[in-house]
């Protein structure tokens, strides 16, 4: 198949474009405007592949997507180009708006323009998979799971943002037939994860000696899903799935904020320990808490356990292990990207 991947440089769209080239036969064509966070750096290793190719643009230029749609004919379109740290969303919600909201409404009218010109067995063929958070869902208290039907309720501009194109895809899907995947994922972590996100800042930030800002008491639990365990579900779901479906995407890993910064602080001591022989646990220090901070989500991932096959293959261990040692080995790829950037936490808007 010819894959079209918005935000293909970006943390997860990357890890896709890697798995696809390496993995299947399918063909992979990568947009993405190459913001703050998008780097092609993160699909270096693939760029020679025959199957491959790049486009720079942004998915509110129509034009621009119009365009790199006809020159592509792609049978699937796999939307992951968003907006996505929450932290940024408090500070600044009009960006978010506009790339999740507007840019999603802009990918399905040239989704839908494109595939109403299609003859019967292309048209048949054809899915739009669009790929969302568990965010959506607002916050759970200390027991139950977000499964595919549990009502929107969210809590900050990012998952607002997230729901409202959630429900213009489902919209395009019922009102015009637009054949239409969702998926609502958890957590991610893994390489090539900009160091804005938990995981990698706490890496970057215990390496470089600097404290480790933890929200509040850092009991927020979240569950933690590997990036390539993810883009298998992906894979999965826009040649399997079933049209109009949502799947939950989950890693059966909850685990609260702190026990994860525990976990880096354990390994580095391991792989890279200090000079002064003391644990980086020593560096962890509790800061102001995001506003509106969501207490706890978990995902029920039984539907596309049952219909799809899909299961994770990486514990919470196992994958944090491969990301802690990927880190420590990849410096030259992280230390580039936060130079001369304040690496703080955001979101403390009031």
């Amino acid at each position: 198949m010819r894959v079209f991947v918005t935000g293909g440089a970006g943390f997860i769209g990357s890890a896709l474009v890697r798995h696809l080239i390496g993995n299947s036969g399918h063909e992979v064509l990568n947009f993405d405007k190459l913001t703050y966070a998008g780097t092609l750096s993160t699909v270096r290793e693939v760029s020679g592949s025959e199957r491959y190719r790049f486009v720079q643009g942004d998915i509110c230029d129509a034009g621009a997507v119009r365009a790199v749609i006809a020159g592509f004919r792609p049978d699937v379109v796999t939307h992951l180009a968003a907006e996505s740290h929450v932290d940024r969303s408090i500070d600044g919600p009009g960006a978010f708006v506009q790339t999740n909201v507007v840019g999603t409404f802009v990918m399905l009218g040239e989704a839908l323009r494109y595939w109403q010109g299609l003859d019967d067995g292309a048209r048949a063929a054809f899915r739009f998979h669009h790929i969302s958070t568990d965010e959506v869902y607002g916050t759970l208290g200390e027991t139950g799971l977000f499964t595919e039907d549990t009502p929107y309720d969210p809590r900050s501009p990012y998952s607002a943002s997230k729901a409202g194109s959630d429900h213009l895809v489902s919209a395009w899907g019922h009102t015009y037939g637009l054949p239409v995947l969702v998926t609502n994922c958890s957590n991610n972590y893994g390489p090539y994860h900009f160091p804005e996100k938990l995981v990698p800042l706490m890496i970057a930030k215990a390496l470089d000696g600097e404290p480790l800002p933890v929200y509040g008491k850092g009991d927020q639990v979240r569950d933690w899903l590997f990036v390539e365990d993810h883009v298998r579900a992906l894979q999965a779901v826009f040649e399997r799935g079933e049209v109009g479906r949502t799947y939950n995407v989950g890693g059966f890993n909850e685990k609260r904020n702190i026990e994860v910064v525990h976990a880096i602080c354990a390994i580095l001591d391991r792989l890279r320990p200090r000079v002064d022989g003391r644990s980086y646990a020593g560096q962890i220090a509790s800061v102001a808490d995001r506003p509106g901070h969501d207490r706890r989500y978990a995902i029920d991932a039984s539907r596309i356990n049952a219909e799809l096959g899909w299961y994770p293959q990486e514990t919470f261990e196992t994958g944090i292990e491969k990301t802690v040692a990927w880190y420590v080995s990849h410096e030259d790829w992280w230390r580039p990207l936060v130079a001369g950037r304040a690496s703080e936490r955001r979101g403390i808007a009031a």
